[in-house]
C-alpha cells in the first residue's frame, strides 16, 4: 500500500509539474502563439491599384507603413484593420475593388507585422489603430471603419473613441481571450493572457451603425462570437451569417455586395 501511495503521489506531482510547465510556456511564448507575424509583402506596383500611395504614419517614435488612396467625391474613406495573418498587402484585391468603386482606403501593418518595424503588443496595436485613424481623419473625408478577425479589436476600440459613419466587423470575436478559452478550456487563459482585446466591452460605447459578418463553418473564431457580439451592438444594422462560410472566404462569398449598400445607407444617415 505504501508503494502504491508513493506512486500515486509521484504521479500527481508529475501531472502538477507538467501542467505548470505548460502554463508557464504558454505565458512566456504567448505572443508567438497568438500572432502570425510573418509573410511576404506585396509591392504596390505589382497590384491593380493605380491611384494609391505608400504612406508612413508616425506613432510613438516609430512608424507604421501602409497604402492610402483618397476617395472620389461623395464616397467615404475605408480605414481597414487587418487580420492576424501576414501583411495587409496580401489583400490587395479588396483595395483594388474599393478604389474602382470610388472608395478611398487606408490599410497598413501594425508594428511587428511584415511591413512595419517593432514588436507586437495589444497596446501597440491599439495605438497604431488610433494613429492611423487620426492621420486619415486629418484628410477631411467621410470615414468608415472595417475590421477583420484580429482587426475587429482595434476597429471596435477606435469606433468607441472616434466618430466614423459606420463600423463593419468581419469574423469578429467577443474577445481574444474568449477564443483562447474555447480552444484551450483546460488552461487558465483569463489569468495569463496579456493581449485579451475585450471587444464585448468596447462595442457598448460604439455610436456608429454596425454590420457584422460571420460564417457558420468558421473554425478559427466560432460564429457564436459574431452572433453574441451583435446582441451587444447599440446601433444594429445587419447581422450577415453565411451558411458554410469559413474564416477566410467571406470576401469571395459576396461580402462587398453586403458592405457597399451598408456604407451607402450609413452615409445617407450621416448627412441627415
Amino acid at each position: 500500500m505504501k508503494i502504491l501511495r508513493r506512486l500515486l503521489v509521484g504521479l500527481v506531482v508529475l501531472i502538477v509539474l507538467g501542467y505548470a510547465a505548460v502554463v508557464g510556456g504558454m505565458y512566456y511564448f504567448q505572443r508567438d502563439l497568438q500572432y502570425e507575424r510573418t509573410g511576404p509583402i506585396t509591392a504596390l506596383a505589382d497590384t491593380d491599384i493605380l491611384g494609391a500611395d505608400e504612406v508612413a504614419i508616425p506613432v510613438d517614435g516609430s512608424v507604421i507603413n501602409g497604402w492610402y488612396e483618397a476617395p472620389k467625391a461623395g464616397k467615404p474613406l475605408i480605414v481597414y484593420y487587418k487580420g492576424n495573418s501576414g501583411s495587409f498587402s496580401r489583400e490587395d484585391e479588396r483595395f483594388a475593388t474599393w478604389a474602382k468603386a470610388g472608395y478611398g482606403f487606408l490599410a497598413f501593418d501594425y508594428r511587428g507585422f511584415p511591413a512595419s518595424p517593432g514588436s507586437i503588443t495589444q497596446q501597440g496595436i491599439l495605438d497604431d489603430a488610433l494613429a492611423a485613424f487620426d492621420w486619415a481623419a486629418a484628410k477631411g473625408s467621410p470615414m468608415v471603419i472595417w475590421g477583420r478577425s484580429l482587426g475587429s479589436g482595434p476597429a471596435t476600440y477606435v469606433a468607441s473613441l472616434r466618430d466614423a459613419d459606420a463600423l463593419l466587423l468581419e469574423t469578429p470575436f467577443l474577445s481574444a481571450v474568449n477564443v483562447a478559452a474555447e480552444r484551450y478550456p483546460f488552461l487558465p487563459v483569463y489569468w495569463v493572457m496579456q493581449d485579451q482585446f475585450p471587444v464585448s466591452d468596447w462595442i457598448k460605447d460604439v455610436s456608429e451603425p454596425v454590420l457584422i459578418a460571420h460564417g457558420t463553418a468558421d473554425v478559427t473564431i466560432d460564429v457564436s462570437n459574431g452572433k453574441r457580439l451583435y446582441d451587444l451592438v447599440p446601433h444594429q444594422d445587419e447581422l450577415w451569417i453565411v451558411p458554410d462560410g469559413t474564416h477566410s472566404d467571406l470576401w469571395d462569398r459576396g461580402l462587398w455586395n453586403q458592405a457597399e449598400p451598408f456604407f451607402e445607407r450609413s452615409e445617407v444617415a450621416a448627412r441627415q
